[in-house]
């Protein structure tokens, strides 16, 4: 009696009170797939809130520039102060912040396969600029130190000195936002790098 009770057993039922075997695997995936998702849209939403600190800061470092642009041309004579305008990172510069800023909120918020690829590209090329920028600024600032001797043999020596405390201001500040771009960019290509991995391991595990 108790062999034909065995037998007569449904095979979908593991033990007495134990849920069925067919019944538990969808649940697991289910969980999974919802834990996955939870964590997809909370990288996306901090890939489209560092995007949007890049789009502010490329546009801030653009007015800077053009700020400093202007000011070379008011103090010709003390142009010493402003060897950062001769490179143009000033113009070029925000404007790769400002385009892979505006690619990591697009692909954020609508993550296709080419907007993901633009916007990890624009990332590395943005950190790479940012590094290149870092050094021009460095520089400049280096070379303020020693135009401030020759303010001693300029017929307007106060004025000498005022353009190089300037041009020292808005250089540190142009810095201090270079120092922030490189971070950001290299954060986003690696958040990117990430969220890559993750689907590949996602589309091997559960295709």
């Amino acid at each position: 009696m108790a062999s034909q009770e065995v037998g007569n057993a449904e095979p979908g039922t593991a033990s007495a009170g134990g849920p069925p075997a067919r019944q538990a695997e969808p649940e697991v995936v289910n969980s999974v797939y919802q834990r996955n998702d939870e964590l997809q849209n909370h990288q996306k939403e901090k890939l489209q809130a560092l995007g949007a600190v890049q789009i502010l800061n490329g546009a801030t470092v653009l007015v800077l520039g053009i700020f400093l642009a202007s000011l070379q041309n008011i103090f010709h004579p003390f142009s010493q102060f402003f060897f950062i305008s001769y490179t143009a990172y000033p113009l070029w510069g925000p404007i790769f912040f400002i385009v892979s800023g505006s690619l990591s909120v697009a692909a954020g918020r609508k993550p296709t396969r080419t907007l993901v690829q633009n916007a990890f590209g624009m990332c590395i090329a943005s950190s790479a600029v940012a590094l290149v920028g870092f050094v021009f600024l460095s520089v400049n600032l280096a070379v303020n130190k020693h135009s401030f001797k020759n303010c001693e043999s300029s017929q307007s020596q106060d004025l000498c000195v005022y353009v190089g405390i300037f041009s020292n201001g808005l250089m540190s500040l142009m810095l201090i936002l270079t120092l922030l771009e490189l971070c950001i960019s290299t954060s986003v290509s690696v958040m990117w790098c990430i969220e890559s991995s993750c689907n590949s391991i996602e589309v091997g595990l559960f295709p």
